[in-house]
């Protein structure tokens, strides 16, 4: 990364000149009018060393000029009042660098030297209820983020967290024992084997969770029996339990076949069920250390603090009854993840409305010792993706729309806009398309900011579109394929011969510090902002340069090389955030 190559030799020059290294850093210009890259650390230094900023920045240039290699690196190197240090590097060494790269699958993105664990939670779908439109931000959110880090060189560890064992679960139970009263699961004398096959389908399921649901709000007894059926199941029951198994089997079933068209993939498909065996182990612990107390009858540990400027309720282990909730099985999973995995980090990728209850969660985890200081646990929250009418998005009848309705109308748009033309497969482009338009409009706003899907203007093939994206692949592609055709290849990169192909090679090489950024901020929209920049730079690149008709083999060879290296980062970025490209549109 060439920042981190001027950023060496700037520390060098400041700490020549008698000044702290460290302010040498480099970073990108903001104005590629003026220079390349830029270095205001001058600024900084001036008022720890009680001196102007421009006469420290004279200092550092001076030195800088007077080095072995500055005439063959740089085209500039200035100071501006009234401490700024602009930098240009000259054509030659930027060719060079371009090439030194060209042949790296990362695209001289380097792995990270000291890689961390991660576990990342995302996803959250529930036993029993088809996905709906507010399952998509955390599938691909959390998606593009596992990649990002896997891809940086962490080991990353993906979990669906299946929301299996809480009171919807009794609900159902007792539904399912109304309409089906002799089953074997109900009855308390039965030895078993229980049957291998269950009594309905998912739709049956898809039918019965809201009719529970309803019959738990206006029937008090109801959801007494609700909850005394959630109680036996968590204390293990085995007619409950074999009964929940049906429930999780033809749930996951459902749930792999839309993530899987989401192009979404676990590492783990644990649920909250599987944390019930370390529920005791924090409970024991919350005890040993003082932190439980009773409030109304049930069980809770305090998590207030002095800065708190809102209050921050205590957070309930467990009720009167004995039932846990969500905030016990999200600590005796972090118990589970801390023994299984170890982690440097756990992040959980979920609907920032639930801020206070990760506040709550965290807080007991980190307090008392649930959670190792090594362990650092991040709420990775988002807001909502909303119709044109600044709603969430419902069926006409105003009931939550299906995820896998929306998709479908997402692709049926695509499959509208594709030309049909020979040696295109109409249905899987359709989906390749669709999905990018859906992927790229959601991953290209800032993740906590709510947004409004507007179909028609996410699925335009001009502007800051997916369509767009695969569009200026594509059409690179079929550039370099009548290439070789013309059985042209590749050759060394030489100097760029115009201001588009200069900034297409700082472009390329501004791809590691686009994606640090994003993973420090935890921001696939950034990753987004870059490949876009980067096709537009390359649609203003051939359409400067005539690669196929040019007759200057050096040139040509050169350019069809940093074509070739643009798609490789076009395709990368893609990757990363859960796109895929077809061969044709």
């Amino acid at each position: 990364m060439l920042t981190a190559q001027l950023t060496k030799l700037m520390e060098a020059s400041f700490l020549a000149c008698g000044y702290d290294p460290t302010y040498g850093q480099v970073v990108t210009s903001a104005r590629q009018d003026l220079c390349q890259f830029q270095c205001n650390g001058a600024m900084s230094a001036a008022k720890a060393y009680k001196k102007a900023p421009f006469i420290i920045s004279d200092e550092v240039i001076n030195h800088l000029k007077s080095t072995e290699h500055f005439e063959n690196m740089f085209s500039l190197a200035e100071t501006v009042k009234p401490g700024f240090i602009n930098l240009s590097l000259s054509d030659q060494y930027l060719a060079d660098y371009i090439e030194s790269i060209s042949e790296d699958s990362r695209v001289g993105v380097e792995k990270a030297t000291d890689p961390e664990k991660i576990v990342i939670d995302y996803g959250g779908p529930n036993v029993a209820k088809p996905l709906h439109v507010g399952h998509l931000r955390p599938a691909i959110i959390g998606e593009s983020i596992k990649r990002l880090f896997k891809f940086l060189g962490h080991e990353v560890i993906g979990d669906v967290h299946l929301g299996d064992w809480g009171l919807q679960m009794g609900m159902i139970i007792v539904e399912v024992n109304r309409l089906y009263p002799d089953l074997p699961y109900f009855d308390p004398e039965y030895e078993g084997p229980y049957p291998t096959e269950p009594p309905f389908n998912f739709s049956d399921l898809e039918e019965i969770y809201p009719i529970a649901s309803n019959r738990c709000k206006e029937d008090p007894d109801y959801n007494e029996k609700a909850k005394k059926a959630t109680f036996d199941l968590q204390n293990g029951r085995p007619g409950y339990i074999a009964l929940w198994k049906h429930f999780v089997d033809l749930s996951v079933k459902d749930i792999l076949t839309i993530y899987n068209r989401l192009d979404v993939h676990f590492d783990l498909w644990y649920g909250e069920s599987d944390s019930n065996a370390y529920v005791p182990k924090i409970i024991n612990t919350l005890k040993s250390k003082g932190a439980l107390y009773e409030s109304d009858g049930a069980m809770v540990v305090d998590v207030t603090r002095p800065e708190d400027k809102k209050e921050i309720p205590p957070i309930i282990i467990y009720k009167s009854d004995g039932s846990i909730l969500y905030g016990t099985t999200d600590l005796a999973t972090i118990e589970q993840r801390v023994e299984d995995f170890d982690p440097d980090y756990i992040l959980y990728v979920v609907d920032s409305r639930q801020a206070n209850h990760f506040i709550q969660v965290f807080r007991c985890a980190s307090d008392h010792g649930i959670a190792p200081s090594k362990t650092s646990l991040e709420h990775i929250g988002f807001g909502t993706m909303n119709g044109k009418d600044g709603r969430p998005f419902k069926t006409r009848d105003g009931g939550i729309l299906k995820l896998a309705d929306f998709i479908d109308s997402i692709e049926a748009n695509a499959k509208e806009k594709i030309n049909d033309k020979e040696g295109v497969d109409i249905e899987t482009t359709a989906r390749i398309v669709g999905l990018a338009t859906l992927k790229y409009a959601d991953l290209s706003n800032y993740r906590m900011k709510d947004y409004v899907f507007d179909l028609d203007k996410f699925s335009s093939f001009e502007g800051k579109t997916g369509p767009y994206i695969l569009y200026t692949y594509v059409r690179i592609n079929n550039i370099m394929n009548k290439l070789r055709e013309e059985l042209f290849q590749p050759s060394t990169i030489v100097t760029p011969s115009s201001e588009v192909e200069r900034q297409l090679m700082l472009k390329i090489d501004n791809l590691e510090i686009a994606l640090t950024l994003a993973a420090k901020d935890r921001a696939p929209n950034i990753i987004c902002e870059y490949v876009y920049d980067l096709a537009t730079l390359a649609n203003g690149f051939y359409h400067a340069h005539h690669i196929i008709n040019e007759k200057d083999p050096i040139k040509r060879g050169s350019w069809m090389k940093l074509l070739q290296i643009t798609q490789k980062c076009l395709l990368l970025c893609l990757d990363l955030l859960g796109i895929q490209v077809p061969e044709k549109m």
